[in-house]
């Protein structure tokens, strides 16, 4: 990738200017740091940006994005989680293992220890940085309180370590962007699935290995990235439990 853009004398900048060109409105948000971070494959390009970056340069994906995704298939497979034992101790080892960056998507945590995990580390680690993507409001009043608690843990605005470290972030359009759920951190991921063993919970899940889950974690950053920000307690309490407001209803 950097190649292709030295072959033509573009600074990143100039790179940049091309990739906002081509972009509906004239600003793509990407950054002259951004392609750095792609072109040393310290960063993955979204789907949108892979197919700019080939029509600009000519070339295709498994050219130009070779650095990026050779370490998917270099190393072992996913593995499977067949019931909730398995797929809570892999949650909390993927919290119990994060140093740098921990990233949840999802709005229907209810389990309580791992809750109090996430709760734990990040009072322990404070230059670990969080991510908590909701799609739709939570489901259950004890992730409710949970997202509260996180905000007395540490202040959204505060860069005393240098960069932000708490973002909590909500979509609100679910049929835009469907629900997904996860787990991941520098070490791993988990993804939870629906049960193998009955068909009234997400009690299953795969677990991923470092290149999966750098995956999962630019995937975190970029869904924060296009999310509604929920970062007061005010904002969260404000937020109407779903299964409070079915049972309204």
């Amino acid at each position: 990738m950097r190649l292709a853009r030295l072959a033509r004398n573009w600074t990143l900048e100039e790179l940049v200017e091309e990739i906002d060109l081509r972009t509906p409105g004239g600003h793509s948000g990407v950054t002259a740091s951004m392609v750095s971070g792609w072109e040393l494959g310290r960063h993955t390009t979204s789907i949108g940006h892979r197919k700019t970056l080939c029509e600009i340069y000519d070339l295709s994906p498994d050219v130009l994005f070779a650095h990026q995704d050779e370490g998917l298939t270099a190393r072992p497979g996913p593995r499977l989680l067949a019931g909730f034992g398995d797929l809570q101790r892999a949650l909390l080892d993927t919290v119990s293992g994060a140093r740098d960056c921990l990233v949840v998507m999802g709005s229907r945590s209810r389990d309580e220890t791992y809750l109090k995990a996430i709760e734990t580390v990040l009072v322990e680690r404070p230059r670990l940085v969080y991510y908590r993507v909701l799609f739709g409001p939570p489901h259950h009043r004890v992730l409710q309180e949970h997202l509260m608690r996180l905000l007395r843990v540490r202040d959204p605005e505060d860069r005393s370590v240098g960069v932000k470290t708490l973002h909590l972030g909500l979509m609100e359009d679910t049929t835009m962007a469907p629900e997904r759920f996860f787990c991941a951190s520098e070490q791993m991921a988990v993804v939870p699935i629906p049960s193998l063993t009955s068909h009234e919970a997400f009690d299953s899940g795969i677990v991923l290995g470092v290149a999966g889950a750098a995956r999962l974690l630019d995937h975190g950053r970029q869904a924060y990235a296009a999310a509604r920000r929920v970062e007061s307690i005010e904002q969260v309490a404000a937020l109407t439990v779903v299964r409070e407001r079915s049972a309204q209803t």
